[in-house]
């Protein structure tokens, strides 16, 4: 199983807001596809896919809730 994980995004940033989903669970994501955006009160930022993309199993936060950084955001199989 793959995970998406909520990347350190520098300047002491410690969480983040799930802006948008871009797929749903039971979808298939393609290597780089931009899964999830966030924003902080910095920026706004995409996570990707990993390199060997997959189908969402399951999304642990909502949009509009905040998560940790280091936090798996999705699980791929």
């Amino acid at each position: 199983m793959l995970k998406i994980i909520l990347p350190d995004l520098g300047d002491g940033i410690t969480q983040a807001k799930i802006v948008h989903w871009n797929f749903q669970e039971g979808q298939r994501v393609s290597p780089e596809d931009d899964v999830v955006e966030l924003v902080t009160d910095k920026a706004v930022f995409n996570v990707p896919a990993p390199a060997e993309g997959g189908v969402i199993k399951k999304i642990y936060y909502k949009e509009g809730q905040e998560a940790p950084v280091g936090s798996v955001l999705a699980d791929l199989v």
